[in-house]
């Protein structure tokens, strides 16, 4: 296993280090874009800093898009779907895949466009929308595209990772330093300690933000929060335990928590399983989270637990954004 780690990691910095000396060879689009990316397989919060940052660069006067691969989608499609435009939502989750359609929802005013050739989709973006900024989700690994600014997502933890298969990281570690700048959940000592094990010049840190719990069911009251209601909890991604504490510091008594691989697709097998956990437990509500919701659909007594993070200091981050963006080409 850890001569296969060595082989992988290996052949993951040659590819990097082969497109940093041949920068031609990357396809470059006509306005800026900046990755948001991680070194690790699994979920790490990509897809909440991708809408943090769009709100901020139109509220700085940019006319962003988002660009995704579409990762699991039930029905891919050659070419590029356009998820949202800046009217309406214009696909559903089979084409969309669940995490450009949670952005659609989360960010009206912005496209979302899906397509492995990202290339493509960001013409679209440039053409179709007049956009003026690109964010490209999941892009540092996307090495055949140039990008302005990237911004790597890095936990703590993930100092102490090996390289796949043997561990959960993409590539070495050493590859941080094509960032420009990390983003690390914990505190301003932690950011500063994982930027200088990394050697990344610039960090800020992620600071998670859940609101109360909305309606899955359009029919319903939209439930109070931390009331201490017996509540199921269901999730489908790759790091459910964050969530599940989120429900509990809310106030609600989770009796039962439920697990699903990442992007698990719900069967009605699946939904009556979760009925009969409620039934058995006596709970009054299945909670679940955004991304799990676009893939549940409406169901009655099911509510969601929204999610947001701030990037701190804001105004300090704000500055380097609106900076690197000057350096447009």
């Amino acid at each position: 296993m850890n001569a296969l780690s060595a082989v992988y990691g290996r052949v993951a910095r040659l590819r990097r280090s082969w497109y940093e000396r041949h920068p031609h060879a990357r396809h470059v689009l006509d306005c800026p874009v900046i990755s948001v990316g991680n070194l690790v397989v699994g979920g790490s919060g990509k897809t909440p800093v991708v809408a943090a940052l769009a709100r901020m660069l139109r509220e700085m006067g940019e006319k962003p898009a988002v660009l995704s691969r579409g990762y699991a989608r039930r029905q891919p499609a050659d070419g590029v779907v356009v998820v949202s435009d800046r009217d309406r939502v214009l696909e559903p989750v089979e084409r969309s895949g669940d995490e450009p359609l949670m952005l659609a929802r989360a960010l009206p005013g912005v496209p979302v466009l899906v397509s492995p050739d990202r290339y493509l989709a960001g013409r679209i973006a440039e053409r179709r929308f007049d956009c003026t900024v690109i964010l490209l989700d999941d892009g540092f690994q996307h090495l055949t595209l140039a990008r302005t600014i990237d911004v790597l997502l890095v936990s703590p933890s993930d100092l102490t990772e090996r390289v796949l298969p043997s561990g959960r990281l993409r590539e070495g570690l050493d590859a941080a330093r094509s960032a420009d700048a990390v983003l690390v959940s914990g505190t301003r000592q932690d950011a500063a300690r994982v930027s200088e094990a990394l050697g990344v010049a610039r960090s800020f840190t992620l600071v998670s933000r859940f609101a109360p719990l909305r309606p899955l069911h359009h029919g319903d009251a939209a439930p109070i929060a931390g009331n201490g209601t017996r509540v199921v909890a269901v999730a489908g991604i790759a790091r459910p335990e964050r969530f599940f504490s989120a429900l509990r510091d809310q106030g609600w008594d989770v009796a039962r928590e439920i697990s699903f691989p990442d992007h698990h697709w719900f069967t009605p097998r699946d939904l009556a399983s979760v009925q009969d956990v409620v039934s058995h437990v006596r709970a009054d509500l299945v909670v679940t989270t955004e991304k799990d919701a676009v893939r549940v659909g409406e169901r009655p007594r099911w509510a969601v637990l929204p999610m947001q993070v701030v990037i701190e200091p804001e105004d300090e981050f704000r500055e380097w954004l609106r900076n690197g963006l000057r350096c447009r080409p």
